[in-house]
């Protein structure tokens, strides 16, 4: 019997489920999305791509099976978001991490700033002077890190 349509499949690896421990205790499963989610909205109106934060997420999520994990923390995850974000984009660093690591004031951002390289440093504290106006007229701070927090 022919149907006279045409079919296709395709293969992807079976990974090994990866439960989070979130910071209350609480345990859900992985889900990249969710890091994608934040990353997206810690790269908003940067030069990053959606290509190069998928790369990122796959990178995470590859390093965590490679390393036969069955259970991570979010804090975890977290910073290895950040050690990729360092590299992609300043300001989508500085985002991710003024929620993901829940900086009460201006102190928490110099904090940061003193912990990285000189030369992103200078940067960081260049964009930081020049955008001070129009963050302090946005209201809120957005959810950068999604649920795994």
């Amino acid at each position: 019997m022919s149907c006279g349509y045409r079919f296709t499949t395709y293969e992807r690896i079976e990974f090994m489920p990866i439960m989070v421990i979130k910071r209350d205790g609480s345990r859900e499963s992985f889900n990249r999305n969710k890091i994608l989610q934040g990353v997206m909205r810690a790269c908003q109106k940067t030069p990053v791509t959606v290509r190069q934060m998928e790369e990122l997420v796959n990178e995470i999520e590859e390093k965590l099976q490679l390393e036969d994990a069955q259970e991570v923390t979010s804090l975890r995850i977290g910073e290895m978001v950040l050690e990729r974000l360092q590299h992609l984009s300043e300001v989508a660093y500085v985002r991710f991490a003024s929620v993901y690591r829940q900086f009460q004031g201006i102190k928490d951002f110099v904090n940061e700033l003193e912990q990285l390289e000189p030369p992103l440093r200078r940067d960081l504290e260049r964009l930081l002077r020049d955008s001070s106006a129009s963050d302090s007229e946005s209201s809120g701070s957005p959810d950068l890190v999604g649920e795994y927090s």
